[in-house]
């Protein structure tokens, strides 16, 4: 018998958060962002899944294209950190990558490098992210570099990347999208702006592309749940069971250090996940899991194997019930991962990137 503890993937759900961020955006194009290994649920299924629906695919760096590539990915690719030393670009032109563009010595590597064929390039600015991009003032004389080198770069396009976005305060998104404007209309750029928040919740922010990242995989990225973010639909349920059931008087701790004391005579399930999986331990006790479809709360510190949580309420909850930690129970109840990582202190990329790999992926859905 196998440890129970899987991180179900529902390649359905995927397909339908990716066309719900294409229909928000109708006269949009959206890459489909598969970094970080599809934020933990697996590039190679994920963008297998996506194949046909999306019409390029976005990740972090070469090492993750090139899994893509070797796994018979063949739909356009863009690297968003563009490369990270001039070698690479040999590569970039042999794998038909596109590339973004955001310092000198980029830029200077590319012009230096006569390809057999031009590669796409998006040239990005720092609107005010303060991460990686051409300041401002000198967009337009590295966009015109590129624009006097079609036999370098072709297909150039401006990017950027939102700071709050996400935020119920649209001050500084303003500011950015005022920028942005100005420049894309001076230069007569197509752009390529809006992540998950700005593809959900500003329309002004749609280009000629957009990259929807986290929405993808079900994580509600607004300070405020939409009408559109609800519409999202979780694409991992990280799944367990409980493997021992625990009677406890009035008073008893569990867990190391004791942090949790039971409140009354309790039941306590001992759930076969822990961080040693990628469940934070940062946890707090109260941060909910649902046993058997209902909702309960974690009662103790997570260990690095196991979990504890309270079943007192659940009479029917025993060896073997079902525990789901995110995602939808087998009864349709569905426990955000963005709920639980709030009682982690976090967000639900990094609970959703952090599944580690002894956690057994398993896929359904994904065609139509």
């Amino acid at each position: 018998m196998t440890r129970p503890l899987i991180a179900d993937i529902d390649l359905d759900a995927l397909r339908h958060n990716y066309r719900l961020a294409r229909d928000l955006a109708p006269h949009s194009r959206a890459l489909a962002v598969l970094k970080a290994d599809a934020y933990g649920h697996g590039a190679v299924a994920c963008a297998r899944a996506l194949e046909g629906l999306a019409p390029a695919f976005a990740v972090a760096c070469l090492e993750e294209a090139v899994t893509l590539r070797e796994a018979g990915i063949t739909t356009p690719i863009m690297l968003l950190e563009g490369v990270f030393e001039a070698s690479e670009l040999e590569r970039v032109e042999a794998l038909g990558l596109w590339m973004a563009v955001h310092s000198d010595w980029q830029l200077d590597a590319l012009l230096a490098r006569r390809p057999a064929r031009p590669i796409p390039v998006w040239l990005k600015v720092d609107s005010g992210m303060h991460r990686l991009g051409f300041p401002p003032e000198r967009v337009e004389a590295a966009w015109g570099r590129l624009a006097d080198a079609p036999e370098h770069a072709c297909d150039l396009h401006l990017m950027s990347h939102f700071a709050t976005a996400d935020s119920l305060d649209p001050r500084y998104f303003q500011r950015q999208m005022t920028l942005l404007e100005t420049l894309a209309g001076r230069l007569g750029a197509p752009t390529c702006l809006a992540n998950s928040p700005a593809t959900l919740a500003w329309p002004e922010a749609h280009g000629a592309w957009n990259r929807p990242g986290v929405m993808l995989y079900g994580g509600d990225p607004l300070e405020a749940s939409s009408e559109a973010s609800r519409r999202l639909k979780p694409v991992m349920t990280l799944r367990s069971r409980l493997i021992a059931v625990r009677e406890l008087a009035a008073g008893e701790p569990v867990g190391y250090a004791g942090r949790w004391k039971a409140p009354r005579p309790s039941r306590i399930g001992v759930v076969a996940a822990g961080y040693g999986d990628g469940y934070d331990r940062h946890a707090v006790d109260g941060t909910p899991v649902l046993v058997e479809g209902r909702r309960t709360a974690l009662a103790g510190k997570v260990s690095m194997d196991m979990l504890t949580v309270d079943i007192t309420d659940i009479p029917e909850a025993e060896i073997g019930s079902e525990v789901v930690l995110w995602g939808r129970a087998a009864n349709g109840e569905v426990l955000p991962a963005d709920e639980v990582a709030r009682h982690c202190d976090t967000i639900s990329y990094t609970l959703l990137t952090g599944v580690l790999p002894r956690v057994p992926r398993r896929y359904h859905g994904g065609f139509d």
